[in-house]
């Protein structure tokens, strides 16, 4: 049933893509038939396999760190009213600068390799999961606090024992948005600089008027993108299933 109603919208995409080429005659150059990206994906899956192996480490190593640093940045939010004064305005302040503004300097001193689209990806998931978990930290009931107090638990094991556990299902709201975002940095960092990867392989596939191979890779980035939200999804529902048990 899960599997028909992705089928469904995919298959109504098609055929609305195939029927706006059919209708207005567009070229190859400017939008090629399904048909077509469908045949270049597979002539071309060698290229596409190797430049995807690039960016699907990119995505899942910028996702586990900025995920990691997310969980200690909250947790040591929600446990320091210091931090809260002095480290959030500066957190805030951060997302004022556009992160896509920050991948030519990222280029810059992590070079051209994985760093810095490991580092973009991080960056671009960061604060919608430490945002995320550190407002669900602040929200727990307050007579599960008075309970703990009560039964004697100290600051730090009421937080691990009873405030971290409460907060799960905001953590993990935070880590299926980071699901979809972390792959949007990893492009924009091969954009500004890169020698492998789908990002690359798509301005290298324009530059040269090969439009089919830009849309076989990006459609091969939009079904990655969707197998690892689903990935997330199903690991969410497990761990919340599991805390309800």
């Amino acid at each position: 049933m899960n599997a028909l109603r992705l089928l469904v919208p995919a298959a109504l995409m098609l055929l609305i893509w195939q029927g706006v080429v059919t209708a207005f005659a567009m070229p190859n150059f400017i939008l090629p038939a399904p048909a077509r990206v469908a045949s270049t994906l597979w002539e071309s899956r060698a290229l596409i396999a190797e430049n995807a192996l690039v960016t699907i480490t990119e995505v899942l190593a910028g996702l586990v760190l900025g995920a990691a640093l997310g969980w200690i940045s909250a947790v040591g939010l929600a446990a320091s009213a210091w931090a809260r004064r002095t480290l959030r305005p500066i957190l805030v302040f951060s997302q004022a600068v556009p992160v896509f503004a920050l991948a030519p300097i990222l280029t810059l001193w992590f070079g051209y390799g994985l760093g810095s689209k490991i580092a973009m990806a991080l960056l671009i998931i960061y604060f919608p999961v430490t945002s995320s978990f550190f407002d669900a930290l602040m929200r727990t009931p307050e007579g599960w606090d008075r309970l703990a107090r009560v039964m004697g638990g100290g600051k730090w094991r009421t937080l691990w024992h009873l405030r971290i556990p409460a907060a799960l299902p905001g953590f993990l709201s935070g880590l299926r948005l980071a699901a979809v975002y972390a792959p949007i940095g990893a492009i924009i960092g091969e954009w500004v600089g890169a020698s492998k990867g789908l990002g690359y392989l798509m301005l290298l596939a324009n530059g040269r008027a090969k439009i089919d191979l830009m849309f076989a890779a990006l459609a091969v980035l939009a079904v990655f993108t969707l197998a690892l939200h689903r990935a997330v999804d199903l690991g969410a529902d497990w761990l919340l299933r599991r805390r309800e048990r």
